[in-house]
């Protein structure tokens, strides 16, 4: 298990470029996130793989 990512930590994701924050580790390079979503207005969780994350600026 590595924990690149601290609990609360912003993050930002490879794929899309959203910054999303560190909820907590599900399992090795397993984590789960959530962010705001504009266009629904409303705050998402989702499941992502470490690997797939950079830090925020």
């Amino acid at each position: 298990m590595r924990k690149l990512f601290k609990k609360g930590e912003r993050v930002r994701s490879k794929i899309d470029g959203k910054v999303m924050e560190v909820l907590k580790y599900l399992k090795s390079n397993l984590v789960e996130v959530r962010w705001f979503d504009l266009q629904a207005k409303e705050v998402r969780t989702h499941k992502i793989k470490e690997d797939k994350l950079s830090k925020a600026a």
